[in-house]
């Protein structure tokens, strides 16, 4: 494994539970700005053995990246909602389940955007 994909998996092991992050976002926090496609990439080659969050991980929009209705697609929703992760038509609301979505609560007492 090269150090990229150690440094993006590593970021993905890294998410807490109930909290989700984008594609765009692991790849920043891994040293690799605008490399989400390569984070899309990587998580369909998870060496085997290797166990990841692999459900919270979504598009930049908070929706599901899999088709509506597939079984990989009911089978993020059902994870993410066991974590009590709110998904609603196929999508999380970044503001209060992302990384640094309650970033203004915490720093200024503010909710966060919903």
């Amino acid at each position: 494994m090269n150090d990229a994909a150690a440094r993006i998996y590593a970021a993905i092991a890294a998410i807490p539970s109930g909290r989700v992050a984008s594609y765009g976002a692991i790849a920043a926090r891994a040293g690799l700005p605008g490399r989400a496609r390569m984070v899309g990439r990587l998580l369909g080659e998870v060496p085997a053995g290797m166990e990841l969050p692999w459900f919270r991980v979504l598009r930049s929009s908070g929706h599901i990246a899999m088709p509506p209705g597939s079984r990989g697609f009911r089978e993020q929703s059902r994870r993410l909602r066991a974590e009590g992760i709110e998904v609603k038509n196929g999508r999380v609301p970044l503001s209060r389940f992302g990384l640094d979505g309650d970033l203004d609560h915490a720093l200024w007492g503010m909710p966060p955007h919903q």
